[in-house]
């Protein structure tokens, strides 16, 4: 279109449905001259008549035309929700794990969650991705011709691939690579932006905004998992009535038989979750083959309901996460007995004594090392 009939599209990458667009237009300008809907660029102005060329810009500063993107991306954005939607409670999702040999099937948060905390690849919240089976194949083609995720190199066999991905932190992928955006809900929400812009906004714009009435401002809920399973739920009451109901195991009663504090329950949580991860009975440290294996064990034995001896996993290692972006551990919270306990705590006061202080200078350490000091001076 630009070397045959010298016509400029503003933005074309922005415009959802490229076809259509292109469609309407070409009715609309078969109907009426080109110049009435587009801007006339003259270029080599300064050239003879015959070497100037006129260029015809389409743009959205024409409100034909941006109303005609606006709708296209309305009509784009309805489509991806309901495909979204339709994803979300899908139960027939049937699929391998990229990094090792386990099938999944039943609903795809159950694959995404395992990749996340099993092999630290993560490539969001299950709710913010569309096309899932499309893009789960594009990651395995890639993998498949060798190739890392993030840093995209080509390397000679798939050990070596490995390897690199681990050693390099770069089991995730390349933000900037364009072919992921039509994954992400994000970069369909705002008419005209991609989602690196609508991220990097200036916050600057809500402050002058302070006033405005936020009472029906919802936040979307961020799904924390049980310590046993693959099991969510946004809120820490359901998750802990869960592991309650169906693991037997209590850990509000936990926390308060045992006095925990903040510290004290991310380290217990990272615990817990390392001994899972590696298949292992906290309290009898017998190893098994699966998890499931070791979960049908612990609740038979009632060994999930009962912690081990403090010193176990009252350790300093464990303040660092077993998984990344573990939420349950932005949940945590002191206990009502603890918070109390501090409160009624009372802060010693040491008072100065300043009637001893003429004898506090000359019995201070700092005059007796510069007494030596001068002495070592007069030496030399």
């Amino acid at each position: 279109m630009i070397i045959e009939h010298k016509l400029v599209i503003a933005d074309v990458k922005l415009v959802a449905d490229f076809r259509s667009y292109i469609l309407y237009w070409k009715r609309r300008f078969a109907e009426q001259p080109v110049t009435d809907f587009c801007s006339v660029i003259r270029t080599n102005s300064k050239a003879p008549l015959e070497e100037q060329d006129n260029y015809f810009l389409l743009c959205d500063v024409l409100p034909e035309d941006r109303l005609l993107r606006e709708q296209l991306q309305q009509k784009r954005l309805r489509e991806i929700l309901e495909q979204q939607q339709q994803e979300r409670y899908d139960t027939s999702f049937h699929s391998m794990c990229m990094f090792c040999d386990q099938e999944f099937t039943g609903n795809r948060s159950v694959l995404l969650n395992h990749m996340a905390r099993e092999h630290a690849f993560n490539i969001g919240l299950p709710d913010n991705i569309v096309n899932c089976y499309e893009f789960l194949a594009v990651l395995q083609g890639k993998l498949d011709n060798l190739q890392c995720l993030y840093c995209e190199k080509v390397f000679r066999d798939k050990n070596t691939l490995k390897d690199h991905m681990r050693k390099k932190q770069h089991r995730r992928i390349n933000a900037k690579n364009k072919e992921y955006d039509k994954f992400y809900i994000i970069n369909y929400l705002e008419f005209g932006k991609s989602w690196e812009e609508v991220q990097s906004e200036d916050d600057r714009e809500l402050l002058d905004n302070l006033e405005e009435d936020w009472s029906d401002w919802e936040e979307h809920p961020v799904c924390a998992v049980c310590l046993f399973c693959e099991q969510q739920a946004d809120t820490t009451e359901k998750l802990y009535l869960h592991m309650q109901k169906s693991h037997g195991f209590h850990f509000p009663k936990i926390k308060s038989e045992h006095g925990l504090n903040f510290y004290q329950q991310v380290k217990l949580v990272n615990f817990i979750r390392r001994e899972i991860h590696h298949c292992r009975c906290y309290n009898c440290q017998e190893k098994f083959e699966s998890k499931g294996g070791l979960i049908s064990h612990m609740e038979e034995t009632k060994h999930i309901a009962f912690l081990p001896a403090r010193s176990t996993w009252d350790q300093p290692q464990y303040y660092f996460p077993t998984y990344e972006n573990d939420i349950l551990l932005c949940t945590l919270s002191d206990s009502e007995d603890a918070k109390a306990e501090d409160q009624s705590e009372e802060v010693p006061v040491v008072g100065e004594d300043i009637s001893s202080l003429k004898a506090l200078k000359q019995s201070s350490v700092l005059n007796q090392l510069l007494w030596k000091e001068n002495k070592s001076q007069e030496k030399f």
